[in-house]
């Protein structure tokens, strides 16, 4: 099969064409045609070099998110058949290969239907930023109706997602951001109030849309030094959730405000084989919201041929992306 593989880590140029022999089916796995990915930032922090401890060995075949069409199922798969259209993030870690080549082999308690409304290259958009977000809001801070949810990063990967969900669940929604286009995307995405992070600060936004009390959870995408602003919007006895949180911070006032602290770490299942039927439960569950029109993946301006994908790459690390870089065959 064709592969596009990394040998070393680097730049986006380390990318080269290869042809590698398809997977063999293991009992329990599903062979995977795949038709999309899409890029995460752990996708080019691999790259890099900066997670070379969880990355594949070389050669390499990156990125965990996939949509495709089931090739073949291994002994024991009761759920899928051959011709299923399925997403899944399912690899491209260390101990798994990835969805850049034309086949993957996928733990089929990570794989699951793929939304019917979706095309193969919005549905490979979902898989880890949906994950993510769902472990977060829903498993971890239990978003009930009426709460008010902060959300950093809004339109980012995980944000955009994790917006869309706390809003399902009937919290009243504040979306962070940088510019007004990418307020105007969150309101379109469902949220109730929009706040550009950098003309206001936290204590003002928290007096202006909280009577000064803060927030019931703060979702932080952007995390690290962040978290202490996030620390600073939570109410008293609140939640703050973290995706990024890669640092050494002083926990004072999360100690002073009695806040719970969630870090969502998604690969887990992944890198370590527990939980995984929780990642396949997850994405039964959003295939559902995003066919009854809940839920819907922002996708950047480009969609990129697997041929291209360093200049995927660089898009996504450019930071002028406005949601999911996606490769599609």
């Amino acid at each position: 099969m064709q592969a596009h593989i990394i040998t070393q880590f680097g730049s986006p140029a380390v990318f080269e064409p290869a042809d590698l022999p398809v997977p063999q089916v293991l009992p329990n796995h599903v062979l995977i045609r795949v038709a999309a990915t899409s890029v995460n930032p752990v996708d080019y922090k691999i790259r890099q070099g900066i997670a070379a401890g969880i990355a594949p060995d070389f050669p390499a075949v990156l990125h965990g998110d996939v949509a495709g069409v089931i090739g073949a199922v291994g002994e024991g798969v009761t759920t899928f058949q051959p011709g299923d259209q399925v997403y899944a993030c399912a690899g491209g870690v260390k101990g798994c290969g990835g969805a850049l080549a034309e086949y993957m082999l996928a733990d089929a308690r990570l794989v699951a239907l793929k939304p019917k409304s979706l095309t193969m290259a919005e549905a490979a958009a979902l898989p880890l930023v949906s994950i993510t977000a769902w472990e977060g809001l829903l498993d971890r801070a239990q978003v009930q109706p009426g709460q008010r949810v902060l959300v950093y990063g809004a339109t980012g990967g995980v944000g955009h997602i994790g917006l869309q969900l706390a809003k399902w669940a009937g919290a009243t929604v504040y979306a962070l951001v940088l510019s007004e286009e990418k307020a105007a995307i969150a309101r379109k995405l469902g949220a109730d109030f929009t706040i550009n992070y950098r003309q206001h600060p936290v204590e003002a936004f928290v007096a202006e849309h909280t009577e000064g009390q803060g927030f019931d959870i703060v979702f932080d995408t952007v995390g690290n030094d962040n978290l202490q602003n996030a620390f600073k919007a939570a109410k008293l006895n609140g939640t703050v959730v973290s995706i990024v949180s890669l640092s050494q911070q002083d926990l004072t006032l999360l100690h002073a405000k009695g806040l719970t602290l969630h870090l969502v770490y998604m690969l887990i299942p992944l890198l370590y084989g527990v939980g995984r039927v929780r990642h396949g439960e997850i994405l039964t569950q959003l295939a559902e919201l995003v066919d009854q029109g809940k839920v819907r993946p922002l996708l950047d301006s480009t969609i990129f041929k697997f041929s291209k994908v360093a200049a995927a790459h660089q898009r996504a690390e450019s930071g002028q992306a406005i949601g999911k870089v996606v490769l599609q065959r």
